[in-house]
């Protein structure tokens, strides 16, 4: 008897022992964490989900940069818009040495046309000196004024590659609107579920540390009964056990919870600074917010959306937009070059050769036609090729679209069952656990057996706080999927 005396003593020491260890171990991984907390905090109230989403869309880096695609497009369409810039020619030529000693220079302003290919161009062009008469430059001693166009009629007419980059520019700056559309959907999908992650782990902590001050308060009436003579030493030992077990439960839920707030720290940040906000505990809402039953009905509806809404779908559109902008110049260049020239001159009143008429005017047509016209036609089957690719491509995101949608709501409908299922379950748990407590005070039954309906009672809590998690999540999920906003 002494011997079994002694042995309880020393478990009971080592149980105490190892409870102290646990919440020094506990308090340890406070510590860092309560620095970081340390931030301070303009709003004392519950951190609700449109509260992050806001920090999202105004302070994410990530979405931030995204944005800035739009201006890389910007820029691209303005550096297109440069083949059209009105330009200024100069130049000058003399003969230092030979029988002619001629000078001539002339400074002309040319304008390409958007419209119709071509260019329309004038200036001031002068001659000094001896020429040769067939020299076409010779003008009067105060010059002349020059003014003429150049047409495309057949290649190049109703498109060039110029007009053709930049019109392909002009979608790319449309292509950045689903390219950043699909970023927000992907970013504010990941914040819902990091935020309701965080939520999940919060009310675990709670139903942890409930589960922790029952053992707690148990075992002051545990040790009253033993002093009394009441109960055996063994059922206080006992209890303490399940104490220091639940002191290490109590661990690592705060541990799940310190993670799941340094993950939504990157999408809640400071409205001034856009620096990470570690939120703290007392911002937790008190429970899930409430949620409608999904609609099966509705399921049609949200597919035809999607499938209007999904920036997959425009982003292949544009894309098909661009390639046959390729298809059309490569059927351009299969054309033969016809160009049209006019040229008028007008000279100022200073003397003119005898030769040279004081108003003239000048026609040119010029014909070009590569014979084999290998490029146009390689450049050609490949346009035709990227757009049967992209039809097929279409025709796949359609249907991945519709599946996608589907299969979210799908996995919304299941969530919801289980969470339904879960609430059942934790009502028939909670019940038996009482029913047990009420058996112990009556001395009907053991620890043992209460301990197994606490913990039951305890596991189907957490089952419903992660069965919320879940629905929270398929419904992120769901929205995704059809492209909704807001």
């Amino acid at each position: 008897m002494i011997f079994q005396s002694t042995q309880k003593l020393k478990a009971t020491r080592h149980t105490a022992q190892r409870g102290k260890r646990s919440r020094a171990a506990m308090m340890a991984l406070m510590l860092p964490f309560a620095g970081l907390e340390a931030a301070p905090e303009e709003k004392i109230g519950p951190l609700m989900l449109t509260e992050v989403l806001q920090s999202v869309q105004t302070q994410y880096p990530p979405y931030l940069a995204a944005m800035i695609e739009q201006d890389i497009a910007n820029g691209r369409a303005r550096q297109a818009l440069g083949a059209f810039d009105l330009n200024l020619n100069a130049g000058s030529a003399f003969a230092p040495a030979g029988y002619y000693d001629g000078k001539t220079a002339y400074t002309t302003l040319e304008q390409p046309l958007s419209n119709w290919g071509g260019s329309v161009y004038g200036g001031y062009r002068l001659s000094s000196g001896f020429l040769p008469n067939y020299n076409k430059e010779r003008t009067s001693s105060d010059g002349e004024g020059v003014l003429g166009f150049r047409i495309p009629l057949l290649r190049d007419g109703t498109i060039d590659r110029r007009r053709a980059t930049l019109w392909q520019a002009e979608i790319d700056q449309e292509l950045a609107d689903p390219i950043i559309f699909r970023q927000f959907l992907d970013f504010i999908r990941a914040a819902t579920i990091s935020y309701y992650g965080w939520l999940a782990s919060g009310q675990r902590l709670s139903l942890t540390e409930e589960l922790l001050r029952v053992a707690k308060e148990r075992d002051s009436a545990i040790a009253q009964q033993v002093k009394n003579g009441a109960s055996a030493p063994i059922v206080q030992v006992d209890n303490q056990r399940l104490v220091v077990s639940r002191e290490i439960a109590v661990v690592q839920a705060t541990r799940r919870f310190q993670a799941t707030t340094i993950e939504l720290s990157l999408f809640f940040r400071d409205n001034r600074t856009a620096e990470p906000i570690l939120a703290p505990r007392t911002r937790l809402p008190s429970a899930f917010p409430n949620h409608a039953n999904p609609s099966e009905s509705q399921l049609t509806v949200d597919i035809a959306k999607a499938l209007i809404f999904r920036p997959e779908m425009r982003r292949i559109e544009l894309t098909l937009e661009k390639t046959d902008i390729d298809r059309r110049l490569a059927k351009n260049n299969l054309l033969p070059s016809l160009e049209l020239g006019v040229q008028a001159a007008q000279g100022m009143n200073g003397r003119a050769p005898r030769d040279v008429e004081r108003t003239e005017v000048e026609g040119k047509i010029e014909f070009k036609l590569p014979i084999q016209r290998r490029e146009a036609k390689g450049r050609l089957e490949v346009a035709d090729a990227q757009i049967e690719r992209l039809n097929q491509e279409m025709l796949f995101a359609r249907q991945r679209i519709t599946a996608d949608v589907r299969d979210a709501h799908s996995a919304l409908l299941a969530a919801h069952e289980v969470l339904r299922q879960t609430r059942r379950n934790v009502d028939l748990a909670q019940q038996l656990a009482n029913a047990e407590a009420e058996r112990l005070k009556q001395g009907a039954t053991d620890l043992l057996a209460l301990q197994i309906r606490e913990q039951a009672s305890f596991d189907a809590q957490v089952l419903e706080v992660e069965a919320q998690s879940e629905y929270f999540r398929a419904h992120a999920n769901y929205r995704a999927a059809i492209a909704a906003k807001n």
